[in-house]
């Protein structure tokens, strides 16, 4: 068996998406000064950071950005192994506030309980919304992204990688299936 790789966004690709979806998230928050973006350890931290970018050069606002490290919130740790958590960084009160989690791949769903269930400990926002980069489906939840970049239908044995230029040196997204010779 090998592993066959395939490009579904290149760093440009990614830009233009991350554009979009920055675009979209100003339509839909309405007053800016209640926006902040949380992003989700580990790549949904620099994505966050590259949507505040895109907000301020498109509306001249500076949206707050935190950090969040859902790993004690998860509900399938014992099935991951035990993992050395991140750190949150929230430097702001979520109460009142519009709240966008963003992370790069949303799956089962399971992340994104965790992350609602972490956020109530930081505050009471208004509204909690979702981006993501990729949605690749098999929910196990009833959790849909409000802000989706690309919608990847996969197969549950293939896997959706995200690259990050902050975190791995380079920006794309690849799928990678397992082929038979």
């Amino acid at each position: 068996m090998s592993i066959q790789v395939i490009e579904i966004l290149s760093a440009e690709e990614i830009r233009r998406t991350l554009t979009r979806i920055a675009s979209q998230i100003i339509e839909k928050s309405g007053d800016l000064s209640h926006l902040v973006l949380l992003g989700l350890r580990t790549r949904g931290v620099p994505l966050a950071h590259e949507l505040a970018s895109y907000i301020q050069a498109l509306e001249n606002i500076q949206v707050p950005v935190g950090a969040l490290d859902i790993t004690f919130y998860r509900d399938d740790l014992q099935d991951l192994g035990m993992r050395t958590p991140g750190k949150t960084e929230i430097p702001f009160d979520l109460t009142g506030k519009n709240v966008v989690i963003v992370d790069d791949v949303i799956y089962k769903g399971r992340t994104i309980r965790a992350a609602l269930n972490a956020v109530n400990d930081y505050g009471r926002p208004r509204v909690i919304r979702l981006a993501v980069l990729v949605d690749r489906g098999h929910r196990e939840l009833p959790i849909h992204p409000d802000f989706i970049g690309k919608t990847l239908p996969t197969a549950a044995e293939e896997q959706v990688k995200v690259y990050v230029n902050n975190v791995d040196g380079r920006d794309a997204v690849e799928l990678l299936k397992t082929v038979d010779p």
